[in-house]
């Protein structure tokens, strides 16, 4: 199947996952979804991933963080889509909730989110919002 956005494909496979208490979603590998999954990883909002090679495109497999019978994450929202690309310079870098919540942000320097991003002094494309 033709997927003609994958990061938003991948952050509903893991909003749908946590919404039905799902303890683990696997999702088609790329190193953009590897560099964002080891974000939320950092950031505390997935409990671990794995990376599996089929000898195709492979697969990365997340295991979700659950606080009681809640999902950690309240909110991951798109906001660049492939029809309207959404950048921001380094003096205007979103804040999540005033702060609460990351955004994550494809730079030169790679993927990161808007607090490392600030502190390098760098803008970029807005992949997402994690609250």
């Amino acid at each position: 199947m033709q997927i003609t956005d994958a990061i938003a494909d991948m952050l509903t496979r893991i909003r749908n996952a946590g919404n039905a208490g799902h303890a683990t979603v696997t999702i088609p590998a790329s190193n953009l979804k590897k560099a964002i999954a080891q974000i939320l990883l950092d950031e505390g909002y997935i409990a671990k991933f794995e990376c599996a090679d089929d000898n195709k495109q492979g697969t990365i497999t997340v295991t979700l963080k659950y606080s009681g019978k809640k999902h950690v994450i309240s909110g991951i929202k798109r906001i660049s889509k492939p029809g309207l690309r959404t950048y921001a310079d380094k003096e205007n870098l979103p804040y999540v909730l005033g702060g609460l919540g990351i955004a994550i942000i494809s730079t030169s320097k790679g993927v990161m989110t808007d607090k490392a991003a600030r502190k390098l002094g760098v803008g970029g494309e807005v992949l997402a919002y994690v609250w």
